[in-house]
């Protein structure tokens, strides 16, 4: 027999956890490709190189979807979510839009804490990025410690790696709703409709300065 003819059999383990991992993280992102499922990866302790995550990837078939209009993706269901026990625990924030007086548009980041039910911030720009958004957390961390979570929706500025980093770096984990879900964020939702009624409704802003200091007060 030639030995050519001859397989050796491979030794290379199946990988079914690492498997089972990048399945999670997709499930939980869907918005998320192979590079920031390895990033997340190396920061929880996997040893592995973006070939091998992007090769599982692929047989998984986790690719990245366009989106389409009118049209949900379907998620697992992860579960009720964690109740708070404490103040500053667990956060939610969305955005809320407006226009100012002239007809510029403006959108103001509110966040809330689940377990008291306060605001802790409602901040308004012109343009909100994954920087900004940051910035502001990192305002609101002046008077009062981080939350162990903050609960969000899908949105660019969320996803954003910016904020991916922040939350690292912080030890905040970033708690995505499934998409197409917005009751999930409903604490964040209810106080939003409250605040466009009691005061976004109710007032004329002529500029950015003036939105701030009625919305503070």
């Amino acid at each position: 027999m030639s030995r050519s003819t001859f397989c050796r059999k491979s030794n290379v383990p199946q990988q079914l956890e690492l498997r089972r991992r990048i399945r999670e993280i997709a499930m939980a992102r869907p918005r998320f490709g192979y590079q920031r499922i390895h990033i997340l990866l190396r920061r929880e302790g996997w040893l592995v190189n973006h070939k091998r995550v992007h090769r599982l990837y692929c047989l998984e078939g986790l690719q990245v979807r366009m989106r389409v209009r009118r049209r949900k993706r379907l998620s697992l269901h992860r579960g009720p979510a964690p109740v708070p026990e404490r103040r500053n625990e667990r956060w939610s924030m969305d955005f809320v839009h407006d226009q100012l007086s002239d007809g510029r548009p403006i959108r103001m980041l509110t966040v809330i804490d689940q377990w008291s039910r306060e605001s802790v911030l409602i901040e308004p720009g012109f343009r909100m990025s994954g920087h900004l958004v940051a910035d502001a957390l990192n305002a609101a961390a002046i008077q009062r410690s981080l939350p162990r979570s903050i609960r969000v929706d899908h949105g660019t500025e969320f996803t954003s790696k910016a904020l991916d980093e922040w939350a690292c770096k912080q030890g905040v984990k970033l708690d995505y709703i499934q998409p197409g879900k917005p009751t999930e964020n409903g604490m964040t939702e209810s106080f939003n409709g409250c605040l466009r009624d009691e005061c976004l409704n109710c007032n004329e802003f002529e500029s950015l300065h003036d939105a701030r200091v009625r919305i503070e007060a």
